[in-house]
């Protein structure tokens, strides 16, 4: 039996309608959750262009108001500020998820073996923070040695008597690294222009000809370094090996007139030995830009303390890093979205 012609017609233009709501799904973005852009846990709302570019951003916020209605569609999870927490609750409500993709280095907060076993990738972000990190190392030193911060409030607050405006010298002083990983390496750059004579500790020693580049003699045991070092940087991944790496016994190992400056993770530092050794006077100060918690209460001993220098974690908060911190974890995600080797995957 033969159509008519209009009866053609109508199934020509039924069959175009379908093929453009089929193109148009095929051209729908992947969904990821993550905290709100521009929130107080959330990537810069600056940024959220470059991810809304490649996916549909589905709110933690609102995801959890919803009763997870967009639980099947989400595939990748953005942690940023150590949010979205990815317990086992989130991982069994979403089903068709494939990787998380931290902003940022460490990944301690991350329980790596539990999203593994969901057959979930992890990446990070790391190389892109080197800089800004190792900057900001140097500037918790500088501001310290030369008390910039007391400098600042007797000058806004010239009533304030200071007890001393005496700092302590920069150039030619001792650094000792404990961590010559990316950013470690990055530190000892920065401190050649200081000619500060530089002692590092780490797992696996440099080669000889990294060493000479920026003058680093290696110390084979982190005694020797903290006995010697003016400045004494933490720079270390955390890791069951590096849990309170700095604890009463390597404290009490350091000049009365050393400085310890911690830029890596809080829990590297056993918080209540350092109090007591600021209290009294075993060690000199302390720079901080990491803590336990984060942040701290407002009663705590540290907050009270003159000779500390604390900062709200912002070793990476530069534009041009989060910039490109952003650019990495979405690198990550279409890589593992497309069943690709995920370049930053962090094994567990």
């Amino acid at each position: 039996m033969f159509l008519s012609v209009r009866r053609i017609l109508l199934l020509l233009q039924k069959n175009r309608k379908i093929n453009a709501a089929s193109q148009i799904l095929a051209m729908e973005k992947p969904y990821i959750l993550a905290s709100k852009p521009g929130g107080r846990d959330g990537i810069f709302e600056e940024f959220a262009a470059i991810i809304e570019k490649h996916f549909t951003i589905v709110c933690n916020e609102e995801f959890v108001k919803s009763n997870k209605q967009f639980s099947d569609k989400i595939e990748a999870v953005f942690v940023w500020s150590n949010l979205p927490n990815t317990d086992r609750g989130l991982l069994q409500s979403l089903p068709n998820l494939k990787v998380v993709v931290n902003g940022g280095v460490g990944v301690d907060h991350l329980d790596i073996p539990l999203i593994s076993s969901f057959g979930v990738k992890v990446a990070n972000t790391p190389n892109v923070v080197d800089n800004a990190t190792a900057d900001l190392g140097m500037a918790l030193l500088l501001s310290s040695a030369r008390r910039l911060v007391d400098g600042y409030k007797i000058a806004m607050a010239p009533s304030l008597v200071p007890q001393s405006f005496m700092g302590c010298e920069v150039s030619g002083a001792t650094l000792g690294i404990v961590g010559m990983g990316r950013i470690g390496y990055k530190i000892a750059q920065r401190a050649r222009g200081f000619d500060m004579k530089v002692f590092y500790h780490n797992r696996n020693r440099r080669t000889e000809e990294e060493e000479n580049a920026v003058r680093a003699q290696y110390c084979e045991k982190i005694d020797d370094l903290l006995r010697e070092s003016d400045f004494v940087m933490l720079a270390v991944n955390l890791s069951p090996q590096t849990h309170k790496l700095i604890g009463k016994r390597e404290l009490n190992l350091m000049k009365p007139t050393g400085t310890l400056v911690n830029i890596s993770r809080g829990l590297v530092v056993d918080q209540d030995a350092l109090v007591e050794a600021l209290q009294k006077g075993v060690i000199h100060a302390a720079a901080l830009d990491v803590t336990y918690p984060e942040p701290l209460p407002r009663d705590h001993p540290l907050l009270k303390l003159q000779n500390v220098l604390i900062l709200p974690h912002i070793g990476t908060s530069t534009y041009q890093t989060t910039q490109k911190m952003v650019e990495r974890m979405v690198t990550n995600a279409l890589a593992a979205l497309s069943g690709s080797p995920v370049p930053d995957e962090v094994k567990p």
